[in-house]
């Protein structure tokens, strides 16, 4: 007899009896019932979990693959009409010009573990919205109150493609770089006060003190470093098997336990004057010595990318260098007056006239073979002419990195963290590419011993053959005949600075050497603006919050607490299964204890004379 009670009330009962049915399925009934029900109900939770995890799980990898595809393919028009975009301008005073940056992106999601998905802005024809003008702002040191006149070009052009409506909540920031570095501060103040005053005369934009700023080598460089770390994903702390994690002591939280998360890049650039190093520095340093110790304050750099000062999943400890004289030109100029000094105390010592005449040159390693070059200073000229010996210039170029005997120091002798070079990642940038790319074609992965194999060989080719492969156009299309003169030197200079300054070993082969990242050259004004903003999310959050929208945050959460909600399901549906059955025994008792009175009543006997007979 198979029993179905409704639990309010729980009198509602009916009973079947199973009458001629087979004996099997009468013994059973009930087993196979009870059963069912469980299948059901684990079918259901396998299927609800199966399905749920395909849907958000695989919805929320492929929105990270398309995320960071759409970096390389995105190509499409920014779309002014969307409400929800939202817009910054970043204008990079360099120098020798300023150049302006337009970002943009979605309102944030509301999760406050991500960061803003800040990307370039391009106009109806799909180009990047950038604009460059020239001269550098230092040129207005002299007369300071036209800065603003100088820069208005550039924010007009800014104007014309942030929509109007919103232009007040636009920030805007106006950092300047090395030219502005070297002014006096009191120059570099009238400049500045000059902006700060004219600007938010003329545009709306959200324009204030801070935003208008000389930032220094250091900030610049962790701007870089951010920049292309946000590019490359590293900044999503994700459980995804394939991204190699670091182990980090958190700055600031010394007590509590290491966490595990992406692991960074670092990145080497170096150019024609400098040369500039940047990586995370994972955990705790310590120093040799005390003067040690006050140097690296000024080299280390931590800061918090998050929009939550409390949480510390985004909070990094990055080291960076900058060693000006230290670039592929500046080392080559300075080889050169070493070489001609040294050359001309010589002659003098000796009665020679080694290099004052194209007759008896000069013999320098660190040019191809039968090469010709000159040098000019004081009004003298000495002539040199390639051996084309690698290892020779790399032996007499050493000197010029000024290594010391102190630990954990680099070019110059500047203090350098640790490098854990067996979890490490670095990208090299212009000359690390130059060198590697423009005429070895070996750019990407470095490979220590294939590019000193084709360095010698590129060496010890006689400059005609040279010549003529160039003439062939063998080589990249914009490598020219000064990148074959020096390509040897530079060749020897960046593998002595990469691994004797730097200390990396001639097995490393996490280095790769590029120009761009994902098709599209990273500026450091895209971690300026990524970090300068970072508290944006709280308004998005605050203002989710007081309007008790929470879908989007709702639908977020239960991706990740679906299981949670299916355990307790699952008890639910156990527990009124279990209060059925004990409702079902309780009937069972019932009917059990008035069967015999069931009996008496059947043959018509009154209710009084069944006590008394019993």
């Amino acid at each position: 007899r198979f029993s179905i009670s409704c639990l309010l009330p729980a009198s509602w009962h009916f009973s079947i009896s199973p009458v001629g049915c087979p004996r099997i399925l009468n013994t059973t009934l009930r087993q196979i019932v009870v059963i069912g029900v469980l299948t059901t109900a684990v079918s259901l939770l396998f299927y609800s979990l199966v399905v749920i995890r395909n849907k958000y799980g695989r919805a929320y990898r492929d929105k990270r693959f398309h995320r960071y595809l759409a970096r390389v393919t995105d190509t499409e028009a920014t779309d002014t009409n969307n409400p929800n975009l939202n817009y910054g301008i970043v204008v990079d005073c360099g120098s020798s010009g300023s150049r302006i940056f337009v970002y943009c992106w979605p309102r944030h999601n509301g999760n406050p573990h991500d960061l803003l998905d800040i990307k370039q802005m391009r106009d109806k024809n799909r180009k990047p919205v950038v604009m460059k003008i020239k001269p550098g702002i230092s040129e207005f040191a002299n007369s300071p109150e036209k800065a603003s006149d100088y820069i208005s070009p550039l924010l007009s052009f800014a104007a014309e493609h942030v929509p109007r409506a919103k232009h007040k909540e636009t920030p805007l920031y106006i950092l300047c770089t090395a030219g502005m570095r070297i002014l006096p501060e009191s120059q570099q103040k009238a400049i500045l006060e000059d902006l700060l005053t004219d600007i938010p005369v003329h545009f709306d934009f959200l324009f204030s003190d801070s935003h208008a700023e000389v930032i220094s080598g250091k900030q610049e460089g962790v701007y870089a470093w951010i920049g292309i770390n946000f590019v490359l994903g590293r900044f999503e702390h994700t459980d995804d098997e394939d991204d190699a994690i670091v182990e980090v002591h958190v700055p600031g939280s010394e007590n509590k336990e290491a966490i595990f998360r992406k692991r960074t890049v670092g990145i080497l650039d170096m150019g024609g004057v400098s040369t500039q190093i940047a990586y995370e520095v994972p955990k705790t340093v310590s120093f040799a010595s005390s003067q040690q110790e006050e140097v690296a304050k000024n080299l280390l750099a931590e800061f918090n990318l998050g929009c939550d000062a409390h949480q510390t999943e985004h909070v990094y400890r990055v080291y960076v260098a900058t060693f000006l004289g230290f670039g592929g030109n500046a080392a080559r100029q300075r080889y050169e007056d070493s070489v001609f000094t040294s050359t001309v105390i010589k002659n003098r010592l000796l009665g020679r006239q080694t290099g004052m005449t194209s007759d008896s040159p000069f013999l320098d390693p660190c040019l191809p073979l039968d090469a010709q070059d000159e040098i000019q200073q004081n009004g003298q000229i000495m002539y040199l002419r390639g051996t084309g010996d690698f290892n020779l210039c790399r032996e007499i170029i050493q000197p010029f990195l000024n290594k010391t005997n102190e630990t954990q120091t680099s070019l110059n002798g500047v203090y350098q963290p640790v490098v854990h070079f067996e979890n490490s990642e670095f990208y090299g940038f212009s000359e690390f590419y130059y060198c590697t790319e423009d005429v070895l074609r070996m750019g990407g992965d470095y490979n220590a011993a294939k590019f000193t194999k084709a360095a010698k060989d590129y060496c010890a080719t006689k400059w005609s053959v040279l010549r003529e492969r160039f003439d062939h156009g063998l080589y990249a299309s914009h490598a020219d005949l000064h990148r074959l003169k020096y390509q040897c030197f530079k060749s020897a200079w960046m593998y002595e600075v990469f691994h004797s300054g730097f200390s990396f070993p001639a097995g490393y082969n996490s280095l790769k050497t590029a120009l761009q990242v994902y098709d599209k050259e990273v500026q450091w004004t895209l971690g300026a603006i990524l970090y300068r903003t970072r508290f944006l999310p709280l308004r998005d959050i605050q203002q989710e919050n007081f309007r008790g929208n929470h879908s989007h945050w709702r639908s977020f959460s239960f991706v990740y607490n679906h299981y949670l909600f299916f355990v307790c399901f699952l008890i639910v549906l156990l527990s009124i299964l279990l209060y059925l059955l004990r409702l079902r025994r309780i009937h069972r008792r019932m009917l059990r204890n008035s069967s015999s009175t069931s009996l008496w009543i059947e043959e018509g006997l009154p209710p009084q004379k069944i006590a008394g007979s019993l």
